[in-house]
C-alpha cells in the first residue's frame, strides 16, 4: 500500500472499535447532496411523514436514522422493519407493541422506518393503513405513536398506477418526498466519502487508515458507481481489508465506463463482451437482492434461486462482502 500521495481523510492508527457516525455526516461538497441536507435538517423536528427515495445503495437507511437523531425523537427507539419480509399478523405485532409504548406515559415515541415500503404484499397494505393516522386522527393506541418515515427504491406512482400499491397508503406516506441523488452525480463528494469509508473500516480492522494516491482518487471519481455509496463502501472495505488499493480496484477496472476497452481502440471479441455484460448484470442483481433482504445472504440466495453456497462463492469472486 502506497503510503504518499493525496490523503481522502488522514492517516493515523486505530483501536478496534464501534463506529457510531455515518455517511451523512460527511460535509456534502455537492449541489444535490447540499440540498438534501438543508431539507433533512429542515423537516427532521417536524412530525411529518417522510418518503425516500432512491436508487438501490444510495443511503436511504442512513438519511432515515439521521432525522430520528435530528428530531425531538432522537432519545426514543429507531425501529427498522423490513418490508418485504411482512405479513399481515406481523404488522399487528407492529401494533400490540405500539400500543404498549403509548401505556408507557415515561417513554420518548422513536421513529418507525419502513423499509423499501414498494415490497410491500398487497395483503400487507391495509393492515399498515391501519396503522398510520390521517391528519384528524387523535393521539391513541390504535394509531403509531412513532414517526414514520419510509423508503422505496421504485417509482411508487407508477406501482400505483399498475395496480401494485396502494393509492391511499402512498398519499398517508409521502408527506414529503426526499429524493436521494445517485453516486454518479455527486462526483465532488466521493474523496471525502471514500476517506469516511477507509477511516470507518481501518478503525473496524484496527489498521492504520490507508492513504490513497491521485491516481486511485482519480477512478474512484470516475467511475460510474452502479451500486451507489454501498459498492464505495465495499470499495474501501477491501482497500483496508487487502492493504492494496490497485487490487481492490479490479472490479472498476474491469467494468466500469473507463476501462482499457472503452479509452482505447482496443476491439474486445462478441464473446468477451458477452461475458462482461454477464458479469456486470449479475453484480446488480446480486446488490438488488442483497439490499432487498437488507444483507440476509440466506434469502437473497432464495430469491436468486441459487444455493447458499453458490451465493458465498458469488460473492468473494466479484469482491461483495457483508458491510459491517
Amino acid at each position: 500500500m502506497r503510503r504518499t500521495g493525496t490523503d481522502v481523510g488522514g492517516g493515523g492508527s486505530f483501536a478496534p472499535g464501534v463506529w457510531n457516525e455515518d455517511w451523512t455526516s460527511v460535509r456534502p461538497a455537492s449541489a444535490a447532496l447540499q440540498a438534501l441536507d438543508r431539507m433533512v435538517r429542515d423537516i427532521a423536528p417536524t412530525d411529518i411523514p417522510v418518503l425516500l427515495m432512491g436508487e438501490s445503495g444510495s443511503g436511504k437507511d442512513a438519511v432515515a436514522l439521521r432525522i430520528h437523531r435530528l428530531s425531538g425523537r432522537g432519545d426514543g427507539p429507531f425501529l427498522k422493519v423490513a418490508c418485504v419480509a411482512q405479513t399481515p399478523s406481523n404488522l399487528d405485532r407492529v401494533r400490540k407493541v405500539n400500543g404498549e409504548a403509548n401505556s408507557q406515559k415515561d417513554s420518548t415515541p422513536g421513529t418507525i422506518f419502513f423499509d423499501e415500503v414498494c415490497d410491500l404484499d398487497p395483503a400487507c397494505q391495509p393492515k399498515l393503513l391501519q396503522l398510520l393516522p390521517d391528519s384528524e386522527a387523535a393521539d391513541g393506541g390504535h394509531y403509531l405513536a412513532a414517526r414514520v418515515v419510509s423508503s422505496t427504491e421504485r417509482n411508487l406512482e407508477q406501482e400505483m398506477r399498475q395496480g401494485r400499491f396502494s393509492k391511499e397508503l402512498f398519499y398517508r406516506l409521502k408527506g414529503v418526498c426526499l429524493r436521494l441523488p445517485p453516486l454518479r452525480t455527486c462526483k465532488e463528494d466521493i474523496p471525502a466519502l471514500a476517506g469516511f469509508f477507509l477511516t470507518k473500516h481501518a478503525l473496524r480492522f484496527g489498521r492504520p487508515k490507508p492513504t490513497c494516491n491521485s491516481e486511485t482518487i482519480s477512478k474512484l471519481v470516475k467511475y460510474s458507481w452502479p451500486g451507489n455509496l454501498r459498492q464505495l463502501e465495499n470499495v474501501a472495505m477491501n482497500i483496508v481489508a487487502l492493504g492494496d488499493e490497485q487490487l481492490a480496484l479490479e472490479e472498476l477496472e474491469t467494468f466500469g465506463p473507463e476501462t482499457k476497452a472503452r479509452t482505447t481502440n482496443e476491439v474486445l471479441s462478441l464473446k468477451q463482451a458477452g461475458r462482461a455484460a454477464a458479469r456486470q448484470a449479475e453484480r446488480e442483481l446480486i446488490l438488488k437482492a442483497l439490499d432487498r433482504t437488507h444483507w440476509n445472504r440466506k434469502r437473497a440466495a432464495k430469491e436468486l434461486q441459487v444455493s447458499y453456497k453458490a451465493l458465498l462463492y458469488k460473492l468473494k469472486q466479484i469482491g461483495m462482502e457483508e458491510p459491517g
